[in-house]
């Protein structure tokens, strides 16, 4: 079985703000996030670096073939970064640009990332929701970005605001792009209400739905994750098992659990068949992101087994 990670996040430093607040990498770990100190990334990684080589080392142990890298704003803008990332490891990464979506020249900035190499773009669209401002996604701005994207074939992740908010702006950028290909990140948020409308967008052929930080919605009931697993399997029932691919969120979910923890309650599972568990942990995502000569990655002992 090839595992495709289709939801991470690199970065060098973060150094930014959202909604007037700000975010830093500090050290053993930690950030300021939004006026508060928190346990950003695992302790270990002491400088702040989220680099692709520690991630590698990660992905390397628990035989996962490739990862998509996605973008935050909460992240700060990391384009030169992940351009350097893709160059350097074409085969085990790809990496998504990201717009200054609160400028007016989306389509020049999009078709520049294009230019320079970016497979796909990333929004999170839940960010362009602030207190004094609104980004809407079917904006004719927008538009005019997911034309272009749609015109050279680059794939557009992004996630949403929780349960059913953003679904309607959705549905008009599906229909105006039918042959844009869509990422829906966090499983459509399954711990709010609504979710399944997020979800309900990949009946359209080009939207699939990916589970990046789904181990950290279901924190709080720990591993192996049954309630994650109830969500796939009624996501699965909703628009079929072809349409769902696995994502990590990495590095942030490993602060609680390992990264290869993070899809393992999948294979564990006994309310998925063997043939639905290959398709969610990389056969869709082969599928959607096109992905062809992966890697094999044998297993190593553990020291304790």
């Amino acid at each position: 079985m090839k595992i495709i990670d289709t939801h991470s996040h690199l970065w060098l430093r973060q150094d930014t703000s959202w909604n007037g607040k700000p975010i830093r990498s500090l050290r053993n770990g930690r950030s300021i996030f939004l006026g508060e100190e928190v346990q950003m990334i695992p302790p270990f990684i002491i400088n702040g670096e989220n680099s692709a080589e520690v991630f590698l080392s990660n992905m390397d142990y628990a035989q996962v073939s490739a990862a998509v890298v996605v973008q935050e704003l909460i992240d700060g803008c990391q384009n030169d970064y992940l351009l350097e990332v893709s160059n350097k490891y074409p085969d085990r990464f790809i990496t998504c640009g990201m717009c200054d979506y609160f400028a007016q020249d989306l389509e020049r900035q999009a078709g520049e990332l294009v230019a320079k190499g970016f497979k796909g773009i990333a929004i999170p669209g839940h960010r362009l929701i602030q207190d004094d401002v609104r980004i809407m996604l079917n904006s004719p701005e927008m538009l005019k970005m997911f034309k272009l994207m749609e015109d050279k074939d680059v794939f557009l992740s992004i996630t949403l605001a929780d349960g059913d908010e953003q679904v309607p702006e959705m549905k008009d950028v599906i229909s105006e792009c039918p042959d844009l290909r869509i990422a829906i990140g966090h499983f459509g948020m399954p711990t709010r209400e609504n979710w399944l409308e997020q979800v309900k967008l990949a009946e359209n052929k080009n939207v699939f739905v990916e589970s990046g930080g789904i181990t950290w919605l279901y924190n709080s009931e720990f591993y192996p994750f049954d309630g994650a697993v109830r969500a796939i399997r009624e996501a699965a029932d909703a628009v079929g098992m072809e349409k769902l691919m696995w994502g990590s969120d990495y590095p942030r979910t490993i602060t609680a659990i390992t990264y290869r923890m993070s899809y393992d309650f999948i294979l564990k599972s006994k309310e998925l068949t063997q043939e639905e568990k290959s398709m969610f942990l990389g056969e869709n995502a082969c599928r959607f992101y096109r992905l062809e000569n992966l890697i094999d990655l044998p297993y190593i002992k553990n020291m304790s087994e």
